[in-house]
């Protein structure tokens, strides 16, 4: 049994990051949050200082201004940490791989459990992929890495 299975048995505290986002994604964040999907039930909870959090949830390409913020969020975040890539921005840049002021996806600067992809995701795969990373339903799809060729 490792860390990760004894920590995160019965809840998960997360603190929502946006690291450069159009905020369609944290729109869908705060979707889950509400009465209608209830993840309370399920002992998901934001909250609301990096400190007591069990996991990051990022929204948005990595833009340069915010590379050392997000590096002070994760370092402040107490070990075992998860971090979740939340909308088709921190999976790979979204329109903005390119780009001058971004860095691209989330993956070049932090470690990431989990990938949720969607522009934005729906609040069903929100869910799906924190419980997909806490081992509460069974992975569906496996994981494929790509290889840009100049």
């Amino acid at each position: 049994m490792n860390a990760l299975d004894w920590c995160f048995k019965k809840s998960i505290w997360v603190y929502h990051v946006n690291a450069g986002s159009c905020n369609g994604c944290d729109i869908e964040i705060l979707n889950v949050l509400t009465p209608y999907y209830d993840v309370e039930r399920f002992g998901i909870r934001l909250v609301h200082t990096p400190r007591h959090a069990d996991a990051l949830l990022v929204t948005g390409p990595v833009t340069r201004q915010v590379k050392e913020r997000l590096l002070r969020l994760y370092e402040a975040t107490p070990d075992p940490k998860l971090v979740v890539a939340v909308g088709s921005c921190p999976t790979g840049g979204g329109i903005w791989h390119n780009s001058y002021a971004t860095l691209g996806g989330l993956g070049n600067v932090l470690p990431v459990a989990i990938y949720i992809p969607g522009c934005p995701p729906r609040p069903e795969a929100i869910l799906y992929g924190v419980a997909q990373a806490l081992g509460l339903v069974p992975q569906q799809v496996k994981k494929q890495e790509f290889v840009e060729v100049p």
